[in-house]
Protein backbone atom coordinates (compact mmCIF):
# COMPACT_ATOMS: atom_id res chain seq x y z
CA UNK A 1 0.00 0.00 0.00
CA UNK A 2 1.39 3.11 -1.02
CA UNK A 3 2.64 5.49 1.58
CA UNK A 4 0.34 8.98 1.89
CA UNK A 5 3.18 11.74 2.05
CA UNK A 6 3.30 15.64 2.29
CA UNK A 7 5.86 17.42 1.79
CA UNK A 8 6.02 21.41 2.24
CA UNK A 9 4.50 23.94 -0.01
CA UNK A 10 7.69 25.70 0.42
CA UNK A 11 11.31 25.27 0.80
CA UNK A 12 12.64 25.64 4.28
CA UNK A 13 13.24 29.59 5.03
CA UNK A 14 14.31 31.75 8.24
CA UNK A 15 12.04 34.38 9.95
CA UNK A 16 11.26 36.80 7.68
CA UNK A 17 12.99 39.22 9.67
CA UNK A 18 16.22 37.22 9.92
CA UNK A 19 16.04 37.18 5.71
CA UNK A 20 15.97 41.06 6.23
CA UNK A 21 18.86 41.43 8.27
CA UNK A 22 21.76 43.43 6.44
CA UNK A 23 24.53 40.94 6.41
CA UNK A 24 28.11 42.58 7.39
CA UNK A 25 29.34 44.45 4.73
CA UNK A 26 32.81 44.78 6.13
CA UNK A 27 32.58 40.76 6.50
CA UNK A 28 31.65 41.11 2.81
CA UNK A 29 35.15 42.94 2.06
CA UNK A 30 37.26 40.82 4.07
CA UNK A 31 35.76 37.76 2.15
CA UNK A 32 36.78 39.83 -1.05
CA UNK A 33 40.25 39.57 0.19
CA UNK A 34 41.00 36.03 1.38
CA UNK A 35 43.75 34.47 -0.63
CA UNK A 36 44.90 37.66 -2.03
CA UNK A 37 49.01 38.12 -1.54
CA UNK A 38 49.83 41.84 0.44
CA UNK A 39 46.40 42.95 1.47
CA UNK A 40 47.17 45.36 4.11
CA UNK A 41 44.07 44.75 6.58
CA UNK A 42 42.50 48.05 8.68
CA UNK A 43 39.19 46.61 8.36
CA UNK A 44 38.22 45.06 11.72
CA UNK A 45 38.40 46.74 15.20
CA UNK A 46 41.25 44.85 16.09
CA UNK A 47 44.95 45.62 16.91
CA UNK A 48 48.33 44.63 15.54
CA UNK A 49 49.75 43.20 18.34
CA UNK A 50 49.22 40.18 20.33
CA UNK A 51 47.69 39.99 24.07
CA UNK A 52 49.96 40.64 26.08
CA UNK A 53 52.44 37.10 28.14
CA UNK A 54 50.86 37.91 31.54
CA UNK A 55 47.50 37.48 30.32
CA UNK A 56 48.21 34.55 28.24
CA UNK A 57 49.97 32.74 30.87
CA UNK A 58 46.82 33.03 33.26
CA UNK A 59 44.79 30.94 30.81
CA UNK A 60 47.75 28.81 30.31
CA UNK A 61 48.30 27.98 33.62
CA UNK A 62 44.43 27.56 34.49
CA UNK A 63 44.23 24.91 31.07
CA UNK A 64 47.16 22.98 33.06
CA UNK A 65 45.45 23.57 36.39
CA UNK A 66 42.32 21.75 34.50
CA UNK A 67 39.95 24.24 34.40
CA UNK A 68 37.36 23.10 31.57
CA UNK A 69 34.68 22.63 33.44
CA UNK A 70 31.55 24.94 33.49
CA UNK A 71 31.05 27.70 35.41
CA UNK A 72 28.58 29.97 37.42
CA UNK A 73 26.19 31.68 34.41
CA UNK A 74 27.34 34.89 35.80
CA UNK A 75 31.24 33.91 35.66
CA UNK A 76 33.51 33.18 38.45
CA UNK A 77 33.42 35.09 41.84
CA UNK A 78 37.28 36.52 41.49
CA UNK A 79 36.57 37.79 38.57
CA UNK A 80 33.04 39.26 39.26
CA UNK A 81 34.71 40.52 41.82
CA UNK A 82 37.33 42.20 39.79
CA UNK A 83 34.85 43.99 37.47
CA UNK A 84 32.87 45.31 40.40
CA UNK A 85 36.38 47.06 41.68
CA UNK A 86 37.71 48.06 38.47
CA UNK A 87 34.11 49.82 37.22
CA UNK A 88 34.09 51.09 41.07
CA UNK A 89 37.47 52.54 40.34
CA UNK A 90 36.65 54.25 37.39
CA UNK A 91 32.86 55.54 37.82
CA UNK A 92 30.41 55.20 41.07
CA UNK A 93 30.46 52.15 43.15
CA UNK A 94 29.03 48.97 41.49
CA UNK A 95 27.90 46.03 44.06
CA UNK A 96 29.13 42.71 42.22
CA UNK A 97 25.71 41.43 42.37
CA UNK A 98 24.78 43.89 39.53
CA UNK A 99 27.95 42.65 37.21
CA UNK A 100 27.73 39.55 34.85
CA UNK A 101 30.50 37.93 32.73
CA UNK A 102 29.52 37.01 28.58
CA UNK A 103 30.78 35.11 26.25
CA UNK A 104 31.92 38.33 24.70
CA UNK A 105 31.00 42.29 24.25
CA UNK A 106 28.34 41.41 21.51
CA UNK A 107 26.82 38.40 23.41
CA UNK A 108 26.58 41.30 26.43
CA UNK A 109 24.81 43.45 23.88
CA UNK A 110 22.52 40.80 22.37
CA UNK A 111 21.70 39.87 26.39
CA UNK A 112 20.75 43.06 27.40
CA UNK A 113 19.49 43.92 23.96
CA UNK A 114 16.84 40.34 25.42
CA UNK A 115 16.39 41.58 28.54
CA UNK A 116 14.70 44.70 28.04
CA UNK A 117 13.33 44.33 23.95
CA UNK A 118 10.37 42.97 22.61
CA UNK A 119 8.70 42.66 19.08
CA UNK A 120 7.76 46.03 18.29
CA UNK A 121 8.84 48.29 20.72
CA UNK A 122 10.30 51.32 19.11
CA UNK A 123 14.63 51.41 19.25
CA UNK A 124 16.35 55.08 19.32
CA UNK A 125 19.81 54.37 17.84
CA UNK A 126 22.65 56.90 17.33
CA UNK A 127 24.49 56.55 14.16
CA UNK A 128 26.39 55.89 12.02
CA UNK A 129 26.94 52.71 14.29
CA UNK A 130 28.59 49.37 14.33
CA UNK A 131 26.16 47.17 12.39
CA UNK A 132 26.07 44.15 14.74
CA UNK A 133 24.49 46.91 17.36
CA UNK A 134 22.00 48.27 14.90
CA UNK A 135 20.92 44.91 13.82
CA UNK A 136 20.37 43.14 17.57
CA UNK A 137 17.35 45.12 17.81
CA UNK A 138 16.04 43.91 14.84
CA UNK A 139 16.26 40.33 15.34
CA UNK A 140 14.01 40.76 18.28
CA UNK A 141 11.55 42.52 16.42
CA UNK A 142 11.94 46.08 17.63
CA UNK A 143 11.42 49.23 15.20
CA UNK A 144 15.01 51.29 15.17
CA UNK A 145 14.79 54.71 14.37
CA UNK A 146 18.00 56.68 13.88
CA UNK A 147 19.59 59.59 14.90
CA UNK A 148 22.26 60.54 12.99
CA UNK A 149 26.10 62.48 14.11
CA UNK A 150 26.89 65.58 12.00
CA UNK A 151 29.59 65.77 10.37
CA UNK A 152 32.77 68.34 10.69
CA UNK A 153 36.19 68.79 12.19
CA UNK A 154 34.67 66.16 14.98
CA UNK A 155 31.67 63.98 14.61
CA UNK A 156 29.40 65.27 16.66
CA UNK A 157 25.55 64.76 18.49
CA UNK A 158 22.31 67.08 18.59
CA UNK A 159 21.33 66.49 21.40
CA UNK A 160 18.00 68.13 20.90
CA UNK A 161 17.54 66.12 17.81
CA UNK A 162 18.08 63.26 20.19
CA UNK A 163 15.58 64.30 22.71
CA UNK A 164 12.95 64.85 20.06
CA UNK A 165 13.39 61.44 18.91
CA UNK A 166 13.25 60.11 22.25
CA UNK A 167 9.27 60.23 22.22
CA UNK A 168 7.25 58.82 25.12
CA UNK A 169 6.12 54.87 24.59
CA UNK A 170 9.88 54.85 23.40
CA UNK A 171 11.68 51.52 24.35
CA UNK A 172 14.88 52.21 24.50
CA UNK A 173 18.04 54.41 22.90
CA UNK A 174 21.16 53.27 21.82
CA UNK A 175 24.39 54.66 22.72
CA UNK A 176 27.59 53.83 21.91
CA UNK A 177 30.90 56.28 23.14
CA UNK A 178 33.29 56.43 21.97
CA UNK A 179 31.76 55.74 18.94
CA UNK A 180 32.46 52.55 16.11
CA UNK A 181 32.94 54.43 13.43
CA UNK A 182 33.40 57.60 14.17
CA UNK A 183 35.59 58.46 17.35
CA UNK A 184 32.36 60.34 18.49
CA UNK A 185 32.99 61.16 22.55
CA UNK A 186 29.74 61.97 24.23
CA UNK A 187 29.98 64.48 27.23
CA UNK A 188 29.12 64.57 30.16
CA UNK A 189 26.44 67.50 30.05
CA UNK A 190 24.90 65.55 27.25
CA UNK A 191 24.72 62.88 29.09
CA UNK A 192 23.04 64.67 32.09
CA UNK A 193 20.68 65.64 29.60
CA UNK A 194 20.03 62.46 27.86
CA UNK A 195 19.68 60.60 31.66
CA UNK A 196 17.11 63.26 32.82
CA UNK A 197 15.04 62.82 29.80
CA UNK A 198 14.60 58.78 29.98
CA UNK A 199 14.21 59.25 33.53
CA UNK A 200 11.29 61.42 32.57
CA UNK A 201 9.67 59.24 30.07
CA UNK A 202 10.99 55.66 31.37
CA UNK A 203 12.82 55.22 28.17
CA UNK A 204 16.16 52.25 29.02
CA UNK A 205 19.87 53.36 28.08
CA UNK A 206 21.54 50.64 26.57
CA UNK A 207 25.36 51.99 26.53
CA UNK A 208 27.74 49.92 25.12
CA UNK A 209 31.14 50.77 26.84
CA UNK A 210 33.59 48.71 24.76
CA UNK A 211 35.63 51.47 23.73
CA UNK A 212 36.14 53.60 27.64
CA UNK A 213 39.61 53.59 28.03
CA UNK A 214 40.27 54.92 24.55
CA UNK A 215 40.04 58.35 25.05
CA UNK A 216 43.14 60.80 23.57
CA UNK A 217 41.62 64.41 25.23
CA UNK A 218 43.79 63.90 28.43
CA UNK A 219 41.44 61.61 30.07
CA UNK A 220 41.59 58.27 31.13
CA UNK A 221 38.01 57.45 30.59
CA UNK A 222 35.46 58.20 28.84
CA UNK A 223 32.34 60.11 30.32
CA UNK A 224 29.78 57.25 30.83
CA UNK A 225 26.60 57.03 32.44
CA UNK A 226 27.92 54.36 34.94
CA UNK A 227 29.13 58.27 36.59
CA UNK A 228 25.12 59.59 36.94
CA UNK A 229 23.19 56.66 37.16
CA UNK A 230 21.12 55.14 40.38
CA UNK A 231 21.37 51.38 41.08
CA UNK A 232 17.94 51.24 39.86
CA UNK A 233 17.88 53.59 36.80
CA UNK A 234 16.88 52.16 33.92
CA UNK A 235 20.76 51.89 32.31
CA UNK A 236 22.29 48.60 31.35
CA UNK A 237 26.08 48.62 30.22
CA UNK A 238 28.00 46.69 27.87
CA UNK A 239 31.74 46.15 28.12
CA UNK A 240 34.11 44.03 26.94
CA UNK A 241 37.86 43.31 27.52
CA UNK A 242 38.88 43.07 23.56
CA UNK A 243 39.56 46.28 23.33
CA UNK A 244 41.23 47.94 26.40
CA UNK A 245 43.29 44.96 26.74
CA UNK A 246 43.61 43.66 23.05
CA UNK A 247 41.84 40.53 23.65
CA UNK A 248 39.71 40.36 20.59
CA UNK A 249 39.87 36.56 19.91
CA UNK A 250 39.34 35.70 23.63
CA UNK A 251 35.62 36.69 23.53
CA UNK A 252 35.00 37.82 26.83
CA UNK A 253 32.89 40.82 28.09
CA UNK A 254 30.63 41.93 30.92
CA UNK A 255 27.57 43.68 31.59
CA UNK A 256 26.37 46.06 34.73
CA UNK A 257 22.39 46.08 35.22
CA UNK A 258 19.81 46.94 37.63
CA UNK A 259 20.06 43.93 40.62
CA UNK A 260 16.35 43.65 39.72
CA UNK A 261 16.62 42.26 36.02
CA UNK A 262 20.13 39.74 37.16
CA UNK A 263 18.24 37.04 37.84
CA UNK A 264 16.08 37.21 34.34
CA UNK A 265 19.77 37.76 32.82
CA UNK A 266 21.02 34.76 34.25
CA UNK A 267 18.63 32.92 32.20
CA UNK A 268 19.32 34.55 29.71
CA UNK A 269 22.66 33.67 29.71
CA UNK A 270 22.01 29.89 30.13
CA UNK A 271 19.66 29.43 27.33
CA UNK A 272 22.81 31.49 25.63
CA UNK A 273 25.83 30.28 26.27
CA UNK A 274 25.64 29.14 29.59
CA UNK A 275 28.50 30.55 30.76
CA UNK A 276 32.21 31.26 29.43
CA UNK A 277 34.94 29.25 29.37
CA UNK A 278 36.65 29.56 33.47
CA UNK A 279 40.12 29.35 31.55
CA UNK A 280 39.48 32.43 29.52
CA UNK A 281 38.03 34.53 32.63
CA UNK A 282 41.05 33.26 35.12
CA UNK A 283 43.28 35.68 31.99
CA UNK A 284 40.66 38.08 32.68
CA UNK A 285 41.17 38.58 36.05
CA UNK A 286 45.17 39.58 35.29
CA UNK A 287 43.96 41.71 32.82
CA UNK A 288 41.43 43.64 34.65
CA UNK A 289 43.75 43.80 37.92
CA UNK A 290 47.21 44.18 36.28
CA UNK A 291 46.37 45.67 33.09
CA UNK A 292 46.81 49.57 33.56
CA UNK A 293 50.13 49.26 32.04
CA UNK A 294 48.72 47.96 28.76
CA UNK A 295 46.05 50.21 28.63
CA UNK A 296 48.56 53.37 28.64
CA UNK A 297 50.92 51.66 26.06
CA UNK A 298 47.82 51.08 24.01
CA UNK A 299 46.52 54.84 24.29
CA UNK A 300 50.23 56.67 23.95
CA UNK A 301 50.61 54.16 20.54
CA UNK A 302 47.09 55.04 19.30
CA UNK A 303 47.16 58.65 20.04
CA UNK A 304 50.40 58.85 18.06
CA UNK A 305 48.72 56.82 15.08
CA UNK A 306 45.37 58.30 15.18
CA UNK A 307 47.34 62.12 14.68
CA UNK A 308 49.48 60.53 12.22
CA UNK A 309 46.91 58.74 9.91
CA UNK A 310 44.19 62.15 10.24
CA UNK A 311 47.03 64.55 8.47
CA UNK A 312 47.92 61.89 5.99
CA UNK A 313 44.40 61.50 4.94
CA UNK A 314 43.38 64.93 4.46
CA UNK A 315 46.40 65.38 2.66
CA UNK A 316 45.21 63.01 0.05
CA UNK A 317 42.87 64.26 -2.93
CA UNK A 318 38.80 64.23 -1.71
CA UNK A 319 39.51 63.32 1.44
CA UNK A 320 38.29 64.87 4.72
CA UNK A 321 38.83 63.15 7.59
CA UNK A 322 36.89 64.42 11.01
CA UNK A 323 39.48 64.32 14.24
CA UNK A 324 38.69 60.89 16.29
CA UNK A 325 38.35 61.88 20.07
CA UNK A 326 37.97 58.27 20.89
CA UNK A 327 37.56 54.60 19.90
CA UNK A 328 40.23 53.47 17.20
CA UNK A 329 39.22 54.24 13.90
CA UNK A 330 38.90 57.62 11.61
CA UNK A 331 35.70 57.84 9.66
CA UNK A 332 36.17 59.62 6.51
CA UNK A 333 34.39 61.42 3.46
CA UNK A 334 35.53 60.24 -0.20
CA UNK A 335 34.30 63.15 -2.96
CA UNK A 336 32.06 61.25 -5.09
CA UNK A 337 31.73 57.79 -3.35
CA UNK A 338 28.49 56.71 -3.56
CA UNK A 339 28.86 53.08 -3.10
CA UNK A 340 31.65 52.37 -0.43
CA UNK A 341 30.70 48.78 -0.72
CA UNK A 342 32.16 48.79 -4.22
CA UNK A 343 34.86 51.58 -3.46
CA UNK A 344 36.15 49.18 -0.89
CA UNK A 345 36.36 45.97 -3.00
CA UNK A 346 38.13 48.03 -5.79
CA UNK A 347 40.43 49.03 -3.15
CA UNK A 348 41.07 45.30 -1.93
CA UNK A 349 41.93 43.58 -5.41
CA UNK A 350 43.21 46.78 -7.02
CA UNK A 351 45.46 48.25 -3.96
CA UNK A 352 45.25 45.68 -1.82
CA UNK A 353 44.22 47.99 0.72
CA UNK A 354 41.53 46.62 3.60
CA UNK A 355 38.72 49.07 4.77
CA UNK A 356 35.54 48.97 5.99
CA UNK A 357 32.83 50.82 4.13
CA UNK A 358 30.67 53.46 5.66
CA UNK A 359 27.47 51.57 4.44
CA UNK A 360 28.14 48.60 6.71
CA UNK A 361 27.17 51.47 9.59
CA UNK A 362 24.06 52.07 8.45
CA UNK A 363 22.48 54.73 5.51
CA UNK A 364 24.23 57.52 6.84
CA UNK A 365 27.09 55.95 6.42
CA UNK A 366 27.01 55.72 2.97
CA UNK A 367 30.00 57.86 1.35
CA UNK A 368 32.43 57.28 4.06
CA UNK A 369 35.09 54.75 5.02
CA UNK A 370 36.21 53.54 8.09
CA UNK A 371 40.06 52.69 8.76
CA UNK A 372 41.50 51.30 11.89
CA UNK A 373 44.79 52.71 12.78
CA UNK A 374 45.39 50.27 15.92
CA UNK A 375 48.28 49.38 14.30
CA UNK A 376 51.99 50.73 13.31
CA UNK A 377 52.64 53.95 12.00
CA UNK A 378 55.04 52.56 9.16
CA UNK A 379 52.20 49.90 8.27
CA UNK A 380 49.62 53.05 8.28
CA UNK A 381 52.25 54.73 6.16
CA UNK A 382 52.21 52.21 3.30
CA UNK A 383 48.66 51.96 3.49
CA UNK A 384 47.86 55.77 3.10
CA UNK A 385 50.41 55.65 -0.06
CA UNK A 386 48.72 52.76 -1.51
CA UNK A 387 45.21 54.85 -1.55
CA UNK A 388 46.64 57.57 -2.45
CA UNK A 389 47.91 56.00 -5.24
CA UNK A 390 44.23 54.78 -6.30
CA UNK A 391 42.76 57.54 -6.14
CA UNK A 392 44.95 59.80 -8.06
CA UNK A 393 44.83 56.77 -10.82
CA UNK A 394 40.89 57.64 -10.45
Amino acid sequence: MPLNISFPASAPAARPVVQQLIASRIREVANAGLGLEGVLPFWFGEPDEETPSFIRDAAKQALDAGDTFYTHNFGIAPLREAIAAYVSRLHRPVSVNRVAVTSSGVSALMLLSQVIISPGDRVVAVTPLWPNLQEIPKILGADVVTVPLRFGETWELDVQQLLDALTPGTKAVLLNSPNNPTGWVITRAQQEIILAHCRRHGIWILSDDVYERLVYEGEDCAPSFLDLAEPDDLLVSANSFSKSWLMTGWRLGWVVAPEAVMADLGKLIEYNTSCAPGFVQRAGIVAVERGDEVIRHTIARYRAARDFLHERLNSLPGVTAPRSKGAMYLFFRVDGAQDTLALCKRLVTEARLGLAPGSAFGPEGEGYVRWCFASSVARLEEGASRLEAFLRKG
